[in-house]
């Protein structure tokens, strides 16, 4: 087993201690029809996220619309990337992050009538080119089987923490760009697979999305790591974005004050809302309740009284803290 080169500094260390430790204090139920509309929309997100990286023009709005079976006159080479990132997530918890085979049937599906070799590794040379000319040039195709295949080895065999085992799995891959199209989006989507196996919860926050709010940090991350000859700056790069974005949706735990009253069944709905985004407005909770902008607003206001939610930052950029323990 060949041990891909990467350097765990100080940074990543506490960093993963931060994470272990907002993962061990979720506590948040994802089951039923609340869990199966969360999924939706986050599903909508991610296959957005991971495509306009790509280039892919699409609006969210689109995207939607295409997974809800609706006409959109769009370029048919990005409607039929959205068909297949939605036939690929839609096997998510069927495919195993540590088997060579479904990541190969994971991009034939991805790459499905886009490519020629959707599916296989590539026959030819392959660079990854910026502005500025060649970026990196991967290493020859006759070299790329033993590579992945070494590279899964030690995805599965290694004692390193998963948090760390998917962070130096997706920059190796992206490093030997094991296919001829559609590296970006395959990567992304493994190292959300492997993170799944730490957690569920990575379903509903996934890599794809934190990429997409940083992509140009994301290309430095890469460049820096392999002016370095190792992963290293990947791993900080991304074990701090995973850091935000939890930090940003998870759920807090019931304060040590408990409130004097149970919440009733639209406070609830408020509450799990609030859980699932912590930056939804008020208008949002309204249109996705079903009540008034008063009713909502009244609502906030009995909550924050009760202690149960605590507001960060501004109305405008600002988000929610759900303080109240969602246990059922």
């Amino acid at each position: 087993m060949t041990t891909p080169p990467f350097n765990i500094s100080a940074e990543a260390i506490n960093r993963i201690a931060e994470i272990s430790a907002l993962l061990e204090r979720h506590n948040i139920a994802l089951e039923g029809e609340h869990a199966l509309k969360l999924r939706k929309a986050n599903r909508i997100k991610t296959i957005h996220s991971s495509l306009a990286i790509e280039g892919n023009t699409l609006s969210e709005d689109e995207v939607r619309d295409i997974i809800n079976g609706k006409q959109v006159v769009a370029p048919i080479r990005q409607i039929q990337e959205v068909k297949n990132a939605i036939r690929v997530y839609d096997l998510y918890s069927q495919l195993n992050p540590f088997a060579e085979k479904d990541l190969l049937k994971a991009h034939g599906i991805m790459m499905e009538a886009l490519t020629d070799d959707a599916g296989r590794y590539r026959s030819g040379g392959v660079g990854v080119f910026g502005e500025s000319g060649l970026i990196h040039m991967a290493p020859p195709p006759q070299r790329v089987p033993e590579l992945m295949g070494d590279l899964f080895a030690w995805l599965k065999k290694s004692k390193d923490h998963l948090l760390i085992r998917s962070c130096v799995f997706h920059y190796e891959f992206e490093f030997i760009h094991p296919f001829s199209d559609g590296n970006g989006r395959t990567g992304r989507l493994w190292q959300s697979l492997i993170l799944g196996r730490l957690n569920p919860l990575f379903e509903h926050l996934p890599v794809e999305n934190m990429v997409y709010a940083n992509q140009q940090e994301y290309y430095n991350a890469i460049a820096a790591s392999t002016a370095k000859g190792q992963s290293g700056p990947f791993i900080d790069f991304m074990l701090y974005e995973i850091l935000k974005t939890l930090q940003k949706n998870i759920t807090e735990e019931v304060p040590n004050k408990a409130p004097n009253k149970v919440p009733n069944k639209s406070e609830l709905s408020v509450l799990r809302l609030l859980a699932d985004n912590s930056h939804l407005t008020r208008v949002e909770l309204a249109e996705q309740i079903g009540m008034t902008d008063n009713g909502i607003k009244k609502i906030i206001a009995n909550m924050k009284a009760a202690g149960w939610i605590e507001r960060k930052g501004s109305n405008k950029t600002g988000y929610w803290i759900v303080k109240y323990h969602l246990n059922d």
